[in-house]
């Protein structure tokens, strides 16, 4: 358990999440082991105490996450209640704890995976492995700061004026230097006729994709074709961690292989069947779930549901955005992305992410996600500046 503990502190320094030394992970098997010694495990130590969890993490996030998390804590009326997809799905809504008591981060958790402190720290758990509070601990900072921002981008439009904190923040945010490069790293090339060399290449796209920020490790999905097959990444899989977590899925319907697969494996499908691309990249780039949130139609009736149906037509970029939820319903991205597909090599799901696709290998699809996001970067940084 200890080791764990380690691993998953060091990632959520490894992603730029947190400082070195700052996470504090507990893990409860036959004893309660910590990650590291700290006097805050006294009261953490106490909510395991009130709580059937078997891991728990507290972290001041690095700048601007904290700041952003506290500015938003202060304005909650008890929980924030960011719009992207990773929220409604996963998180649902982040209560905000006032003081840093056993009894009051139980309360909380005792209904949501994780919850903020007014200081902007963040306290998180899981019941089966230390990887979910991680999981959680990472959806939080990307569901806050793209509220933050996006919550900026609504003060534009309606003429308000940016505070000193608020201007000191996006210019933290909006550094050049967190711009994504300008060109991609280079992949392995295809095509992969076997079922080895394509499996190979689904894991270097998966460790690309997070190593670039484009996914936070665990959401997002990863497939390619070759020889009647789909290789996609298990459903739960951290895409930095693939090499055991591939379903290789007969399109002909011959294997019940799919059964642990993505829960977006309709659209992968549907996506190889519409477009004929073999590879298809799926991640959370957080600037493109802005701009996808960004809209001035303060008065359209479809407002509130943009994320099953939207009326208009949109960019951000040159990338299409439609509306689609995770799984194969009748408002099912599966029914929206391989159409958006069949016209441009990338589309944005409303609140959610880009699907990119490559027709040999995912050099393409790579390259396509990072144009999209790296334009909705620069233009959401000129707007704000």
């Amino acid at each position: 358990m200890r080791r764990l503990a380690l691993k998953y502190a060091a990632k959520a320094v490894a992603a730029g999440l947190a400082d070195e030394g700052v996470p504090l992970l507990g893990g409860l098997d036959d004893d309660l082991v910590w990650n590291r010694g700290d006097p805050a495990t006294h009261v953490l130590e106490g909510v395991f105490a009130k709580l059937n969890i078997n891991s728990l993490l507290w972290c001041v996030p690095k700048e601007p996450y904290r700041a952003m998390i506290e500015a938003l804590a202060s304005r909650s009326k008890g929980a924030i209640r960011p719009e992207d997809s990773e929220t409604r799905t996963f998180l649902h809504e982040i209560p905000v704890v006032r003081a840093f008591d056993a009894a009051e981060i139980a309360c909380a958790l005792s209904h949501r995976r994780c919850a903020v402190l007014a200081d902007g720290s963040v306290v998180s758990h899981g019941t089966v492995s230390p990887e979910e509070a991680f999981i959680s601990f990472s959806s939080v900072l990307f569901a806050c700061y793209v509220k933050y921002v996006a919550d900026a981008l609504k003060s534009l439009r309606r003429g308000e004026k940016k505070d000193a904190e608020t201007r000191r923040l996006l210019s933290v945010a909006f550094d050049p230097a967190r711009r994504l490069p300008d060109a991609a790293p280079a992949l392995s090339r295809g095509p992969f006729e076997g079922e080895i060399p394509a499996r190979a290449a689904v894991v270097e796209a998966g460790r690309t994709t997070v190593a670039l920020g484009l996914v936070d490790s665990h959401f997002g999905n990863v497939s390619y074709l070759a020889k009647g097959a789909l290789h996609i990444s298990q459903t739960g899989s951290s895409l930095d961690e693939l090499e055991a977590c591939i379903d290789s899925v007969p399109l002909d319907g011959s294997s019940s292989a799919g059964i642990t697969a993505s829960s977006e494996l309709t659209a992968h499908r549907r996506i190889v069947e519409k477009t004929h691309a073999r590879a298809v990249l799926h991640g959370h780039p957080r600037h493109a779930v802005i701009a996808s949130l960004d809209c001035d139609r303060d008065d359209c009736e479809g407002r509130g549901s943009c994320h099953l149906r939207c009326a208009h037509e949109r960019f951000a970029g040159s990338a299409p955005i439609v509306p689609g939820e995770v799984g194969c319903g009748p408002h099912g991205l599966c029914n929206t992305v391989p159409f958006a597909l069949e016209k441009s090599p990338a589309a944005i799901v409303y609140g959610h992410g880009v699907f990119a696709i490559g027709s040999v290998d995912f050099n393409d699809a790579l390259a396509h996600m990072m144009d999209v996001e790296r334009a909705c970067f620069d233009d959401i940084a000129e707007r704000l500046s």
